[in-house]
């Protein structure tokens, strides 16, 4: 799979706390990865940098070559970044609080395995229909999941900003994962939510299915985010299919 990827602070904040990365194994098998951090004294950046640099780090050293291995790593992996995280924060008062929302993406020449901490979301664009793989771990979405409230009433609920699932904060975490076939012509996305708290999938979707390259793709996503507001850091990770062995 093709992939690019850019990532910006936005207009807003004053520090970039996003960080993304992408990585093959001893096998060439992928790994994508982008975080959002948060918490402490400018500290999220240390975090999301922690969690994108370790888990890439581990990665070029693996040979899973499943999708059953990659869960079995992703679980483990996120298991040891989230002790880690928290063993640092306890250590550097500087630190204390910090923390990241992660997602992820294993790709296989034709599969995928897709998992989430946090709302950084992931998304798939296939037979021009945008789909969102992942659920965000906050309280509005807890509500929706539980009858309370409607997504549209979600969109617009302060409950968006609390995060209930992160890396780096409670002793034992949960990592959402989903796996799929790949097919030629699959696109992905990976983002912060800084993107979607200013774009619609109608606008996403346009971009992706309109500008010629990933690479422009990517930019101009940054751009439209900015223009909107730019409110938070804004992180784009996209990967193309382009055949069953690219």
């Amino acid at each position: 799979m093709k992939i690019a990827y850019a990532t910006d602070t936005g207009r807003v904040r004053a520090d970039n706390q996003d960080y993304v990365g992408a990585f093959k194994n001893q096998l060439g098998v992928q790994l994508a990865i982008v975080a959002d951090g948060v918490g402490g004294e400018q500290a999220g950046d240390v975090a999301s940098n922690m969690a994108v640099s370790h888990l890439g780090n581990a990665w070029r050293q693996a040979t899973v070559q499943t999708i059953a291995e990659a869960k079995t790593w992703i679980v483990q992996a996120i298991q040891q970044e989230n002790a880690t995280i928290l063993e640092t924060a306890g250590r550097y008062r500087t630190l204390e609080g910090m923390a990241t929302t992660i997602v992820l993406a294993v790709i296989f020449p034709d599969q995928i395995c897709f998992g989430n901490l946090g709302d950084s979301r992931a998304y798939m664009l296939r037979n021009a229909q945008l789909f969102q793989i992942t659920e965000d771990h906050n309280l509005a979405q807890e509500l929706v999941r539980a009858g309370s409230m409607t997504p549209d009433e979600a969109s617009a609920n302060g409950g968006r900003n609390v995060l209930t699932r992160q890396l780096g904060v409670n002793e034992e975490t949960e990592i959402d994962l989903f796996d799929f076939a790949l097919q030629p012509g699959d696109e992905i996305l990976l983002t912060t939510d800084g993107l979607v708290k200013h774009l619609s999938n109608q606008v996403i979707y346009d971009t992706l299915t309109q500008v010629s390259s990933m690479t422009e793709a990517v930019s101009q996503l940054i751009q439209q985010t900015n223009e909107a507001g730019g409110s938070d850091n804004v992180t784009v990770l996209l990967g193309y299919q382009e055949s069953e062995d690219a």
